[in-house]
């Protein structure tokens, strides 16, 4: 980190080089250049240098292709092209671009991979290779996995200093004025006499000078934005509400509609009776679809109304319906023919179980979690003649693409996907059902801008969620230390029911059933953790952090039970253990934070969990009070690695929020099922934390790393362990199943 380095433009055009441990990785697909979308109906004096950059005369335009759903995604690749470009964000248009395999992430693909982020060996060092010609050769458009920052990271950059430096040339060009005298600034080139050209009027110069193919990146310690605190380029906007979502669209002739399909899920439709609904004021038409109805109106609360007037005849869920049942399937699932993985087997775990003294047992259970995004399911579709315009704010916009032009029988160069803001996701928008409903309901009303909105209901009931699982821990403790530590998961497979959406086998074991349980750095002397696959259920999908949203609770709960168990300090014992030097420094920064070790006085506790999800190793101490009316949640002390935090007000505000959502769901949220129908349907049913229960949260970011980290999810994974080791540090009662509402109160 900090090096200054100098890169090839045909490194930025198709990401790193994948020549890792003397293996190359590259064939003449992987190592062309990927093709420019903003080269097609470019205008006279107009200039593209990338994928990333555009200029014309009326100003720059920035185009920021990972998804913003909340995390500031916009802002901070902006920032990263705007350092190196050298201008005012102010004075830029951002856009996230069109749906092209040039904005493909080499990152993401990694978490799906048997590889340990702190692993340094040649066949992990291979896998994180392959990583980006598996997203390059795929055109994997995709945002998530907090890959955003370790991908764009440098991609960016270069794409604004490529843009720069070509400018310069232009200038150059055009002054007469040799390019080693010229500097920038504010968004102009600046001659020696204090002339300042700017981008905008150097375009058309631009547009017919050669590609600067090398340059050189700006050396942190000069950057005026980036690595200090700085205001996202959203913050206006949304605290004034002048931001549009997806759901903010309108149009001329727009008419609105929603849909309902078979509470049961999978169920499907038999018959309906729309008399009602028809007769109702506003109501257009009331249209058949995949599953279920839609109704068109002239505004939206009347296609809600009339939508819950149509009586539907529904058929069977073809799932396992009732939740008591399907943990039965759960339960049922650890043997040996269900067996998924077993990525970490260390020492003799059979043999040193079989001769303790004491064998520590305990069974963990998580449930289904919906992602409830403050904006639900909504999409403008628009179908014309050979054209298909989709407005929605999306995680998958080629993904989308591809899926409505099957739908309505396009190619997909005929879809336009226009991707918006979006009010949350969760990973709720890495699914395109949604737009394929409103495709079929805009292919029956052709040249018709349909704007379709799912209500709370219809979002929650058909949300594909977090699985729920179960883990069966046991292990053994001598001489005041741990000794075996055996975890078997047993969970639903994100990522077999995802591509079966998707038309797609899953091939090989699913890491999702084990992350952030199988790599921790933990040098146990027996140490082994097994997946079971369990067989599909309700289709699931990726939540904040995806497998460690659980894992964590299911590993770090027993690890503290481990701990207890042989009468050592947890943090010592975490210490003691850890075999990873930057993992190693969390758990000491977060000890310094929370003056781990001081006595708190009576009916109080302090639980203390890690996980190391994403690449990032996260520290999280909970301090909890047992009062007479329920458990108080009263500070949180939060550490975590990430190499280098390049926007210090976004970073705090990612792991608080990381942890108000961790500590949230683990108190008080679950989704049951009856009769295949999901029984939770709103936000009274699935309550998060309310602001009179959200405690102090302290932050530190510790940049010791060379590699540059994502922070959207990894503060959530730890966040349900600390509080759980808490509350047993306070009132000595060991919860092992979430919610904790179920067993205690909060207030």
């Amino acid at each position: 980190m900090g090096r200054i380095k100098t890169i090839a433009r045909r490194s930025f055009l198709v990401g790193s080089a994948a020549i890792l441990g003397g293996v190359a990785f590259g064939t003449y697909m992987y190592k062309r250049d990927v093709e420019n979308p903003l080269t097609a109906g470019l205008a006279e004096g107009e200039v593209t240098f990338n994928p990333f950059v555009k200029i014309d005369a009326n100003g720059v335009t920035l185009i920021t292709p990972r998804a913003d759903v909340g995390q500031g995604a916009y802002s901070v690749q902006a920032h990263l092209i705007a350092e190196e470009l050298d201008i005012d964000l102010e004075t830029v248009r951002i856009d996230p671009g069109p749906p092209s395999a040039a904005y493909y992430n080499g990152v993401v693909a990694v978490e799906g991979m048997p590889v340990a982020a702190t692993s340094e060996t040649l066949m992990a060092r291979t896998g994180r290779g392959a990583a980006d010609v598996v997203g390059k050769l795929m055109g994997l458009q995709i945002t998530g996995g907090s890959s955003t920052v370790p991908d764009m990271y440098e991609r960016l950059r270069t794409a604004g200093a490529v843009a720069r430096e070509t400018l310069i040339a232009a200038a150059a060009e055009q002054s007469g004025v040799s390019a080693d005298q010229l500097r920038t600034q504010n968004g102009a080139v600046v001659l020696p006499d204090g002339t300042q050209l700017s981008y905008t009027d150097l375009a058309a110069t631009a547009a017919q000078t050669p590609v600067v193919e090398e340059v050189t990146l700006r050396d942190p310690a000069t950057w005026k934005t980036l690595g200090k605190p700085h205001l996202r380029t959203d913050i206006v906007a949304k605290s004034t509400g002048m931001q549009e979502y997806g759901i903010d669209i309108q149009m001329d002739g727009m008419v609105h509609a929603t849909t309902r399909t078979n509470p049961a899920i999978g169920g499907g439709i038999t018959g309906f009776d729309a008399t009602e609904a028809e007769a109702m004021r506003g109501v257009q038409a009331v249209l058949e679809i995949t599953g279920g109805i839609a109704v068109v109106a002239d505004n939206t609360w009347r296609a809600f109304q009339a939508a819950n007037a149509v009586e539907c005849d529904w058929g069977p869920s073809p799932y396992i319906g009732d939740t008591p049942k399907q943990f039965e399937e759960v339960a049922a699932s650890f043997i040996e023919d269900r067996q998924d993985s077993r990525f970490k087997d260390e020492g003799e775990i059979e043999a040193t179980l079989d001769t303790a003294e004491d064998v520590l047992e305990a069974e963990y259970r998580i449930p289904y979690l919906a992602h409830a995004p403050l904006e639900p399911m909504s999409v403008v579709v628009k179908l014309g003649e050979g054209r298909l315009d989709i407005w929605t704010g999306t995680q998958i916009p080629r993904f989308v693409q591809d899926g409505a032009a099957a739908v309505a029988g396009l190619e997909s160069g005929q879809v336009h996907v226009h991707v918006l803001m979006s009010g949350g996701s969760f990973g709720r928008r890495l699914e395109d059902d949604y737009v394929r409903q409103a495709v079929e309901i805009a292919m029956q009303l052709p040249d018709t801008p349909v704007k379709m909105v799912w209500t709370r209901e219809e979002d929650m009931t058909h949300d594909f969620p977090r699985p729920l699982a179960m883990s069966r821990a046991r292990g053994a403790v001598a001489d005041g230390a741990v000794q075996a530590f055996d975890l078997s998961i047993a969970a639903p497979s994100v990522a077999e029911s995802s591509l079966a959406r998707l038309g797609q086998p899953a091939m090989g074991p699913d890491v999702a059933i084990v992350a952030g349980a199988w790599d921790q750095p933990f040098a146990i002397p027996h140490y082994r953790v097994t997946g079971y696959r369990v067989p599909a259920m309700v289709p699931v999908s990726s939540w904040r952090s995806v497998g460690a949203s659980g894992n964590g609770f299911l590993h770090e709960s027993f690890m503290d039970e481990l701990c207890h168990a042989a009468g050592v300090d947890p943090m010592a014992e975490r210490l003691r253990l850890c075999s990873h030097d930057l993992s190693r420094a969390v758990l000491e920064e977060v000890a310094k934070m929370s003056d781990w070790g001081s006595d708190l006085g009576p009916k109080r506790g302090r639980g203390l969990a890690f996980t190391l999800a994403f690449g990032v190793p996260t520290a999280q101490v909970v301090e909890v009070s047992d009062t007479p009316d329920g458990i108080r949640i009263d500070k949180v002390f939060v550490a975590a690695e990430v190499g280098r935090v390049l926007d210090p007000v976004n970073f705090e505000a990612q792991l608080s929020g990381g942890v108000i959502w961790g500590l949230g769901h683990a108190m008080n949220c679950e989704l049951t099922y009856e009769g295949g129908m999901a029984q939770q349907d709103n936000y009274h049913a699935f309550e998060g934390m309310r602001l009179h229960q959200t405690p102090q949260i302290e932050v530190r970011g510790l940049e010791n790393g060379d590699e540059i980290r994502g922070v959207g999810e990894p503060g959530v994974p730890p966040a349900a362990p600390a509080l759980g080791n808490a509350i047993f540090a306070a009132t000595g009662q060991r919860i092992r199943e979430l919610p904790f509402a179920k067993t205690v109160d909060f207030v």
